[in-house]
Parts: structure tokens; sequence; C-alpha cells
């Protein structure tokens, strides 16, 4: 599932799209929130420019909304249908969820969005 190669490990890992050898981010934890969007600039085993145009990851913005509206939605269906808790409830489970996982749907969005762009390349750790 996680094989190097797949799209599915560069999302989860924050590795570099290209080549899959490093990670993309300064800190590999996102929840040192000081650090959480400091990326290297270029991969160090590949040279692949992680920022391809001037606010390429702008984009990123699109695919996080999309990420929030799924958990958002998940929360209420498991918290109100599923544990059949008040819509109070319901709504706070939503408004937890989004702050706790905030920091994991930033960097997700910008792993799913580079990599929308950027297919892994077998040669490109080779030098």
């Amino acid at each position: 599932m996680l094989k190097k190669g797949s799209k599915l490990n560069s999302i989860l890992t924050g590795s570099c799209p290209k080549c899959q050898n490093e990670s993309m981010y300064l800190d590999k934890n996102p929840l040192h929130l000081s650090k959480i969007l400091k990326m290297h600039e270029n991969c160090s085993h590949c040279g692949f420019k992680y920022q391809i145009e001037p606010s390429f990851f702008y984009g990123a913005m699109y695919v996080s909304y999309g990420l929030n509206v799924a958990i958002g939605t998940a929360a209420f269906i498991i918290s109100y249908v599923i544990f059949n808790s008040d819509i109070k409830v319901a709504f706070i489970s939503i408004i937890v969820s989004l702050i706790v996982l905030f920091p994991f749907v930033l960097r997700w969005s910008r792993n799913i969005y580079i990599n929308m762009f950027v297919s892994y390349d077998p040669k490109s750790g080779l030098k």
C-alpha cells in the first residue's frame, strides 16, 4: 500500500513527489506549529524545486477545503447518526475534530496538491 513510487506514499509521508527519498518539510512533525509549513527549497536527492512557481501552494487551499468538508461530514455522521447524540454535540464534535486535525490537514493538502502535478520518477533519485 505504501510502496515507494505510489502517490499515497508521498502524500502520507510528505516525501518528495519526484524521487520519494526525502521529506519536503524541514521538520517532519506537523505538531510543531511554528514550523508546520517550512519546506526545503529543493530535494537534496533529485534537485526537484518544490515551489514550482510563485505562490504555487495557494492552490492547496482548495484541497484543504475539500478535506475539511470531508472531515466535518464524517464527524457529524459518526456523532449524530452512529452515536445518536444531540445536534449541539454533533456540531461541537465537528469543531473539535477540525481543530485537532488542523496541522495534519495543512500538510496533507500541500502533499496532495503537489502530487497532482508531479509524478514519481524512479530515475530521478540516481546521480
